[in-house]
């Protein structure tokens, strides 16, 4: 028995008026565009589609959208770019307005203190003298997880709070292959004691934010898609949206009994499934 019915992006045209994209295993692995996903975004858009890159990326969606570009995207595929990293911002931007000098230690990749630096927090590099933890990403490819969780044991021991801008539990390496992402860093902040708050997909706040961008489309004209049934299908059932899930990314490996195990296990489906993100 399938997983869902299977679709093509001609099909979802027909049916759908705004699309919520996601990034890292739809459009591109962590290296490279995929083949003909340029191409579908500008096919959506000649036809008139809204279309909304929603990625559970710490970075903002302006930086993000500077990235596919360099990669080959055309600008003129998406109308806007969301992250889990611009919702944080957002949201936290109201709640610590006024507290100047938090000291945060921000775990990430490439060196990335966006966030922190945006927020006007001092950047400190010792967990003991972290008034907030910031995990925005992940270079577990090369960090193995124990040496994450002797860094940040002593905030997690003192109950600091921590930031997840990036829930997603595992990333496309080079290669293709995955890795531990910043969610299965924030869940070892969790596992030590130490309180987490996530922001992304599947978390309402950025479904939220995204149907504000959607004008009077209506939520039975939009339809989410993405790699991953934990973050992407998960958080369209939990917003009340449609979903297709396509066959590259992160459960690209994955045979059809286990889709549907995953799927029970985090009590979604998708309403369609699709072979990759292509015209």
């Amino acid at each position: 028995m399938s997983l869902a019915p299977r679709t093509t992006l001609a099909a979802l045209a027909e049916r759908y008026d705004a699309f919520l994209v996601d990034q890292f295993g739809v459009l591109r692995d962590d290296e490279r565009a995929y083949s003909g996903a340029n191409e579908a975004l500008l096919r959506l858009k000649a036809l008139g589609k809204t279309v909304i890159l929603l990625s559970n990326s710490g970075r903002s969606g302006d930086y993000n959208a500077g990235r596919l570009v360099k990669l080959g995207f055309d600008r003129a595929g998406f109308d806007r770019f969301l992250t889990s990293g611009d919702v944080a911002h957002d949201i936290l931007a109201r709640e610590t307005a006024g507290r100047p000098g938090t000291r945060c230690l921000t775990i990430s990749s490439g060196g990335d203190r966006n966030l922190a630096d945006a927020l006007g927090f001092e950047n400190v590099e010792d967990a003991a003298l972290a008034d907030i933890v910031i995990i925005s990403g992940s270079e577990a490819e090369r960090v193995p997880l124990s040496a994450y969780r002797e860094r940040l044991e002593p905030a997690a021991r003192r109950g600091v709070p921590c930031y997840c801008t990036n829930p997603d539990r595992h990333k496309l390496a080079k290669g293709g292959v995955t890795a531990p992402g910043a969610g299965s860093i924030a869940l070892a902040y969790q596992a030590l004691g130490g309180p987490v708050r996530w922001f992304g997909k599947p978390y309402p706040a950025i479904y939220q934010q995204a149907r504000s961008l959607l004008s009077d489309i209506a939520s039975d004209r939009t339809i989410c898609i993405g790699d991953s049934i934990e973050h992407d299908i998960a958080g369209a059932t939990r917003a009340g949206l449609a979903s297709c899930l396509v066959r590259t990314g992160v459960l690209a490996g994955s045979a059809e009994s286990d889709l549907a195990v995953i799927s029970d296990t985090h009590g979604a489906r998708p309403d369609f499934v699709m072979e990759r993100f292509a015209v």
